[in-house]
């Protein structure tokens, strides 16, 4: 089995973020990065991500936590809205940091400033590159001093072998007019579009019919039957 494979078969919409459940696309150089951060190898003690909604960065953020904690190095993952602690201590993934609030902004600052002098690391990311996030101007520089890498979307052909990699593990037969309507008319993210696969599975079987294009309109519009075909 390939190792593409393998991570489209072990990525669950209940499954915990992790490295191996990621599907990487043209994210190969972030992603041995954040696994080398994790493994304390990264010379570099600060590392920002930015990518569009889906993009899977709060993924990585999460994974590269879980990895880190197995060695037993200290980690911490914070989301939008959770204080930030005001000392550094391991591994520190700030997510969302555009959500800040003037208080936190002070406090990440001051939290990169003792991640270089040695305290630990610091991981965060947003929506966009530093430079074009409403942040305090210092806090937006010191964000841009370390790594900073822009995470690219999985590509429609890319997005369209998981689903048909999805659908073979399953032992369904997914038309390509079904791939082409799932790729069109569902989530962008392929954790979500992988959700609605299985789901859509699950629905075609509890109604004893194929998957078919109008049974996955029918599905994703929540009608409790599909078109007649």
């Amino acid at each position: 089995m390939t190792d593409a494979r393998q991570r489209v078969l072990a990525i669950q919409p209940e499954a915990p973020p992790r490295f191996e459940n990621f599907l990487p696309g043209d994210n190969r150089e972030p992603l041995q990065a954040l696994q080398s951060l994790a493994g304390g190898d990264l010379a570099e003690v600060v590392l920002y991500l930015w990518g569009t909604t889906g993009s899977g960065r709060s993924h990585l953020l999460q994974a590269t936590v879980a990895a880190a904690t197995q060695p037993g190095r200290a980690a911490q993952y914070v989301a939008a809205g959770v204080d930030l602690p005001e000392v550094l201590s391991g591994l520190l993934a700030v997510d969302d940091v555009e959500r800040l609030d003037d208080a936190g902004q002070v406090r990440l600052f001051s939290l990169i400033n003792q991640a270089r002098e040695g305290a630990g690391s610091v991981l965060a990311a947003g929506p966009a590159a530093p430079g074009h996030l409403t942040l305090r101007p210092d806090l937006a520089t010191r964000l841009g001093w370390g790594l900073v890498f822009g995470l690219r979307p999985l590509a429609e052909a890319e997005r369209a072998v998981a689903l048909r990699e999805r659908a073979a593990a399953l032992g369904l037969d997914l038309g390509e007019d079904v791939v082409r309507y799932l790729l069109s008319h569902g989530r962008r993210d392929l954790p979500s579009l992988l959700a609605s696969l299985d789901a859509l599975d699950a629905y075609s079987l509890s109604l004893k019919r194929p998957v078919t294009v109008p049974l996955a309109r029918a599905f994703l519009a929540g009608r409790a039957t599909p078109d007649r075909e």
